[in-house]
């Protein structure tokens, strides 16, 4: 019996199975694929949502919750609506405003020294230097120091009696200042320990901006003539403009923040919270004697979302204000 053999380029079943069977797997495999190709990528990234749910989102939503009714520490399961009493209560309270006053002072005062100094000492190591990862871990160093370590040693310098920097300023003439009496030694020596422990941290982020230039920039402009300084002014800082910024709002983000520097300044003791005269009684310090000293957790959540708004409203002005000066140097 003839056999008859299938045309050229004719489609021939595979042994053991129908050619509609085999289609349906390949159909199957390939919805797999383009499922797990467009699921695969909310996979990822599932996890970061679901911590930032429960310990960001939640927290926030219920932080609100709490602003609106009237909850006491001392009978947290009991609760009464109280609607924007508590934004009211805080807002005519004058010791709040002090807290916002020294906030952005204390704020001020450590930011534009603390960023000047960490863009000088990134330009300095941006050289070529011996031994220059022994010098980037110890302006480092100071930023891996707890806050509590910190602001301990800095009380003892800053000691009235018997602190170490009153003892040098005794040889130029100078009495015993009072720094944490003081309406503005007190800041002051907040300020220098917020610059002590955070300019080292920020003079790596410039660092690794700087070493992101291209170096041809640095030939043409010396070429030209050029000093080290005109090719810093004229080129590092056009280039660094994104980083400075960046810095701006994660320092001015962290000041609004400062806590365990105003707590231990004088030790930690409770009633020398914030000073005796709220001299450098911060929002957060405000926050932690309404909520804990006093146990009032409606005001304290009203100022938590004080903060906020705060915090968005500065956010907003640096990013007009940077893209007021992009729009300049185009």
């Amino acid at each position: 019996m003839a056999t008859t053999t299938p045309a050229r380029g004719a489609y021939t079943p595979p042994p053991g199975g129908s050619g509609a069977a085999s289609n349906g797997r390949g159909t199957w495999r390939s919805r797999l694929w383009r499922f797990d190709d467009k699921a695969s990528p909310y996979a990822y990234i599932a996890p970061f949502f679901l911590i930032f749910g429960a310990f960001g989102l939640y927290p926030l939503l219920y932080t609100g919750w709490i602003a609106l009714h009237r909850v006491e520490m001392t009978g947290l399961n009991q609760s009464e609506w109280v609607g924007f009493d508590n934004f009211t209560r805080i807002l005519q309270d004058a010791e709040f405003w002090t807290a916002v006053s020294n906030t952005f002072i204390i704020g001020v005062i450590s930011t534009v020294p603390q960023l000047l100094v960490a863009l000088g000492l990134a330009h300095l190591l941006n050289y070529k230097l011996r031994a220059s990862t022994f010098w980037r871990t110890v302006i480092l160093t100071p930023y891996a120091t707890s806050v509590a370590t910190a602001a301990l040693v800095f009380a003892l310098v800053f000691r009235a009696d018997g602190g170490i920097l009153n003892w040098v300023l005794h040889f130029f003439g100078a009495g015993n200042i009072e720094w944490g009496n003081g309406t503005w030694t007190s800041k002051i020596a907040i300020s220098v320990i917020v610059i002590w422990r955070w300019t080292g941290y920020n003079a790596l982020i410039y660092l690794a901006a700087m070493q992101a230039v291209p170096t041809d920039l640095y030939e043409a402009a010396s070429i030209d003539g050029a000093s080290r300084w005109q090719q810093f002014r004229k080129v590092t800082i056009p280039s660094l403009r994104p980083t400075i910024l960046f810095t701006i709002v994660i320092s001015t983000i962290g000041s609004m923040q400062l806590f365990g520097e105003p707590l231990l300044l004088q030790g930690g003791t409770l009633g020398s919270i914030g000073g005796s005269e709220h001299q450098y009684e911060t929002l957060s310090i405000y926050l932690f004697n309404y909520g804990w000293k006093l146990g009032h957790l409606g005001p304290a959540a009203a100022v938590a979302w004080a903060m906020l708004v705060l915090l968005l409203l500065i956010a907003l002005i640096n990013w007009i204000v940077g893209r007021f000066v992009r729009k300049n140097a185009a």
